[in-house]
């Protein structure tokens, strides 16, 4: 069953509202012939050569234990790319340490480029060591130049290779960052034993636990992974208790550097993604006020972009999986959490407001899920990566390339997944900016900062249903339910309502038949509704 909730504003205007962008992106496709396709990597580059470790060569992964994330799907062979030239090349990892070759064919590993040395971290897939599936306790540093070099020329590689263990490091689906000297591993979890959408107590079992925390470190030695110190972890069950999800260096209003969280899953009441961000600064981290995102909540490819000028930071996220999608021009909710084409820009300005925009642009097909952009390589940039928007010249700059990730042949496919509905992306697609003087518009999701964040859920009900809320304020909420044609139902004054998060379980009674029917609140003069569908 496909769950939908319509979203309307009833703020003056109906759906999204129309704003002109600061640049238009343009897509075009980039084959190269028998290319791989691989979804879930770790990336490095060297003077426009890519070089891609690890991740899995199927689609979205099976539900049955027996079947999901299996031997054979495992990527074994570094590869280098040359996506302009169109060559590749590739060697596998058999001569490596058993260490090192079952941690670099894992999936969902933690990465950073720091100047040559890419750093891989944790990761999940079978260990033949344990016998059974792991996420892997390790830190591992690449030397890529050399590396690219190696493997073209069909020399080993494996002596420009360095691991380091320590438990702390067993992370899957998470982020690494770095602040100037210090590393910063962000979110995600550890994983042992085989998925199984059942529970950890079906079948064979596993064992489950987020991090909920920013683990930080520093490293005297880069290359050879010594000295290496961890600080005092950044621990918030609430706040980052999130995998599989996008962070985003930025550079905020006041020109200092940091990265913002995304998203991601779950919530701790609901298997449904976040909607809330988090931005982390050198000296900690803190939720970002009055703001949503509600498309591209799982990892896709993205980029970031600051204009130095009109100090506004710039984060667009390419298709991938979310909980609300466009369609018609009105915004839907499915808390199955399909595949998406949706192309979204989140912009925080120079008064550190935040909004999420819809571009006219979209995915060609349901792609971008656990995909990179791969950004090029004398692209002009600030230290941690971010991309200088008011440094770009011309009418259309080549910016990057998304390649790999996974493409399903429909929304919602993991209820039917059998391997054969979705597949690894082995195209690439060139991505162009277009800066300045457009006329596009791109549509600003109103939602996204009101500050109410209303969701509804269940949807599709058959009975009560729950609705959830931010409050800045209490003194006056009011909740109405009508139908579509405007008779109401019932109203209520909410009570005991308080500043931040607020949940209430709603009944309409017995008397009220099967329908659908809108859901609206009034919070500190503020209004939004929401339909939910009585079976």
């Amino acid at each position: 069953m496909r769950v939908y909730i319509l979203i309307i504003f009833l703020l003056g205007q109906v759906g999204l509202w129309a704003q002109e962008s600061p640049f238009q992106l343009s897509l075009t496709p980039l084959t190269i012939e028998n290319l791989p396709g691989v979804q879930s990597f770790v990336f490095g580059q060297h003077e426009g050569k890519w070089l891609i470790i690890g991740g899995r060569l199927d689609g979205l992964h099976l539900r049955q234990p027996p079947f999901t994330f299996d031997i054979p799907g495992h990527n074994t062979n570094f590869m280098v790319v040359d996506p302009e030239s169109g060559q590749f090349w590739m060697a596998p990892t058999d001569n490596l340490p058993e260490s090192h070759r079952e941690q670099l064919s894992a999936t969902n590993m933690l990465f950073h480029q720091e100047g040559n040395t890419l750093f891989a971290v944790g990761g999940y897939g079978f260990s033949p060591t344990a016998a059974d599936h792991t996420t892997y306790p390790y830190l591992t540093a690449i030397q890529v130049e050399e590396v690219i070099d190696a493997i073209i020329n069909g020399v080993d590689y494996g002596d420009f290779i360095t691991q380091y263990y320590d438990e702390q490091f067993a992370i899957t689906g998470g982020y690494f960052k770095a602040i100037g000297d210090t590393f910063y591993l962000a979110g995600g979890q550890r994983f042992e034993g085989r998925y199984n959408p059942m529970g950890p107590n079906h079948g064979p079992g596993f064992f489950q636990e987020y991090t909920n925390a920013i683990r930080r470190f520093t490293i005297e030695d880069k290359s050879n992974l010594e000295g290496i110190t961890f600080l005092p972890e950044w621990f918030d069950s609430l706040q980052l208790h999130r995998r599989d999800y996008n962070v985003v260096d930025q550079i905020f209003p006041d020109g200092s550097m940091g990265f913002t969280a995304f998203s991601g899953v779950f919530q701790l009441e609901q298997d449904i993604p976040f909607l809330n961000c988090v931005d982390v600064h050198p000296d900690g981290y803190a939720p970002v006020p009055n703001f949503a995102q509600y498309f591209n909540h799982y990892h896709c490819a993205h980029t970031a972009l600051y204009d130095a000028t009109t100090m506004s930071m710039h984060n667009v996220f390419f298709g991938g999986i979310a909980q609300y999608y466009m369609e018609n021009g009105v915004l839907i909710q499915d808390d199955e959490v399909p595949f998406v084409r949706t192309i979204a820009r989140v912009t925080r300005t120079a008064d550190y407001q935040m909004q999420e925009y819809k571009l006219p642009l979209e995915m060609p097909d349901y792609l971008g899920a656990s995909a990179e952009f791969i950004p090029v390589a004398d692209m002009p940039m600030y230290d941690n990566g971010v991309i200088k928007l008011d440094s770009l010249q011309g009418d259309s700059v080549l910016i990057g390339y998304i390649y790999g990730g996974i493409q399903s042949d429909l929304p919602n496919i993991f209820f039917i997944n059998d391997g054969s509905q979705s597949i690894a992306y082995a195209n690439i697609l060139r991505v162009y900016l277009h800066p300045g003087g457009t006329t596009a518009t791109d549509e600003l999701n109103a939602q996204s900062s009101d500050g109410l964040f209303l969701q509804v859920y269940p949807n599709p009900v058959s009975g009560d249903f729950s609705i959830r809320f931010t409050a800045d304020q209490y003194e006056s909420i009011l909740l109405r339910v009508t139908d579509t044609l405007g008779a109401q139902v019932m109203e209520s004054r909410l009570e005991d309502a308080t500043p931040g998060v607020n949940t209430y379980n709603i009944s309409l009674g017995s008397g009220v038949g099967a329908g659908v029917y809108l859901v609206t609140i009034w919070v500190d003069g503020k209004q939004t509704t929401q339909q939910v569908i009585l079976r």
